[in-house]
């Protein structure tokens, strides 16, 4: 099992930028996918973006395509989410997870982090 930690989220301006990152531990950390997704009020969890194992496979929502970077440091067992150009409706809580194999199904993440809000203002 894997234990996931994300923090960095909070509140920003629409133009900003934030940095997530989640902290994982339990297994070794090279040996699964990891990815973001997101959920805002009243709607349902979305996938964001993930990254292979190895971080040389990258998928990303066409939603934030261009405006945030997922990676990896295999040496911190740290995953990131680097989000810039912030609109209004970036605004949700983000979940970090872990997978045998990186992909846009949540249902294929097998450990959840808690997840941190993430709030832009107009």
């Amino acid at each position: 099992q894997v234990q996931l930690v994300e923090s960095g989220g909070g509140l920003v301006q629409a133009g900003g930028s934030l940095r997530l990152s989640c902290a994982a531990s339990g297994r070794t950390f090279g040996s699964y996918a990891m990815g973001w997704f997101r959920q805002a009020p009243g709607k349902e969890r979305e996938f964001t973006a993930a990254i292979s194992r190895s971080g040389a496979t990258i998928f990303y929502a066409d939603s934030v395509k261009g405006r945030f970077t997922i990676s990896r440091d295999n040496a911190k067992n740290t995953v990131y989410l680097q989000m810039n150009s912030l609109k209004p409706e970036d605004t949700a809580v983000y979940y970090c997870a872990s997978t045998p194999r990186a992909g846009v199904v949540a249902s294929r993440y097998d450990s959840w982090g808690q997840g941190t809000q993430v709030t832009v203002s107009s």
